[in-house]
């Protein structure tokens, strides 16, 4: 399939600031008639929110944050423009976390990544991620039903049956997670069947290079998305297969754990989410996940922003000396000091006792000076280790355990 999904795909850069001038202020007015973001976003003037940078100045909103409102005032603490009934779905994920969602306008927008991967009219997807409870069997529903492909709603488990639907029906499309594939592919060979797949869409787990490549041998093409159940589509390979193209319903920013200051780009962060969902519109929302810009723009004629999809978690907190030590804390460090640019926590052992080194960037002489500052913030005592700038890794990380128990 060629062509792009619509002209939202395509937009200049002067375009895309001009309509992120236009749709910034209405979203963010639209996030403040929610109970739980009007009290998140008390004060900020809607109107004034009309660029990246204005963005980046609003608060971060964390999942631990939404899992509590959620307790406090279930089932979406207070975080929908819509009351519960009125959405046409409410889904459970793990945690446990509650979702809305509605069956019309391909609501979760990953039509947009069915499409970039040739999916369309004539294909018959058969969908093996879960119906119930979590969202993502509704997710590649709609996104099927946008670019008018039929469906076997398939879900998990059953391999048996779901190759004898597989080639009966004639499904040329899998949609699953990238592992269950080849446990179908490898009971389709024990049943002696031949299968008709050509294209697989996936999503929800890892999909090493081996894997792919093997899939292609079989001549299916495979691509990946990066989706959520909170915020639907946040970025797609197309077949230019170079990184992943942010989605147009979306505004990604990579930010330092631990803090809401964006990186450079090209250097590993916390992916933080603003969605334009109306419905459910939640503003700078932390994924928990790294991932880096990657420059310029997709050979596919695609013009936005490009990550480099999934480079681990943000989430480092690790227990020094008994004590848990935070990146929000590391980066109160950084910024007590403006002549450190990064820093890193490394925990080692020496003998039965844990060691914390803390790395500084900066060009200044006198590691000394910095102890108290350590010690204020992190809580703890620790040598401390002065770097050249643009020394410490490109990982994202600002905790680094080395501890082996062995």
């Amino acid at each position: 399939m060629t062509g792009h999904y619509d002209e939202l795909e395509t937009r200049s850069g002067d375009e895309r600031f001009a309509d992120l001038a236009r749709d910034l202020p209405d979203a963010i007015g639209r996030a403040k008639t929610a109970p739980a973001l009007a009290r998140i976003l008390q004060g900020v003037d809607a109107d004034l929110v009309t660029s990246r940078a204005a963005l980046a100045e609003l608060p971060v909103i964390r999942k631990s944050e939404l899992s509590e409102a959620q307790r406090k005032s279930p089932p979406f603490g207070g975080f929908t423009t819509r009351r519960p009934h009125e959405f046409e779905h409410v889904f459970q994920s793990p945690g446990p976390i509650y979702e809305p969602g509605m069956r019309g306008g391909d609501w979760w927008r990953l039509g947009r990544f069915l499409f970039a991967a040739g999916v369309g009219a004539g294909d018959i997807v058969q969908n093996c991620f879960g119906y119930h409870l979590t969202p993502a069997g509704m997710m590649f529903e709609s996104a099927a039903r946008a670019v008018d492909a039929a469906v076997l709603p398939a879900g998990t488990g059953q391999t048996e049956l779901q190759v004898r639907a597989a080639v009966d029906i004639g499904t040329t499309v899998y949609a699953g997670t990238p592992d269950y594939l080849k446990i179908i592919l490898d009971k389709a060979d024990e049943m002696g069947e031949r299968l008709v797949l050509n294209r697989a869409v996936v999503s929800g787990g890892a999909l090493f290079p081996a894997l792919r490549q093997a899939y292609a041998d079989r001549g299916i093409a495979t691509t990946q998305c990066y989706a959520t159940a909170d915020l639907g589509l946040i970025a797609y390979e197309s077949p230019a297969m170079e990184g992943m193209i942010v989605d147009e319903g979306v505004i990604v920013e990579i930010v330092r754990p631990g803090t809401g200051i964006p990186v450079p780009d090209g250097e590993v962060g916390e992916v933080v989410v603003t969605t334009l969902n109306g419905d459910y519109p939640l503003v700078r929302f932390a994924t928990g996940d790294m991932s880096a810009v990657l420059p310029g723009t997709s050979p596919c004629g695609r013009t936005n922003m490009r990550i480099k999809g999934w480079l681990g978690r943000a989430d480092q907190t690790t227990k020094i000396k008994g004590m848990f030590v935070r990146p929000e804390q590391v980066a109160a460090l950084v910024a007590r000091h403006p002549e450190i640019s990064r820093a890193r926590v490394v925990a080692e052992r020496a003998g039965d006792m844990d060691v914390m080194t803390v790395q500084l960037e900066t060009d200044a002489q006198d590691a000394a000076r910095y102890a108290g500052t350590v010690l204020d913030t992190l809580k703890l005592r620790g040598r401390v280790e002065l770097v050249a700038p643009g020394s410490l890794p490109n990982d994202g990380k600002v905790i680094e355990d080395r501890r082996s128990y062995d």
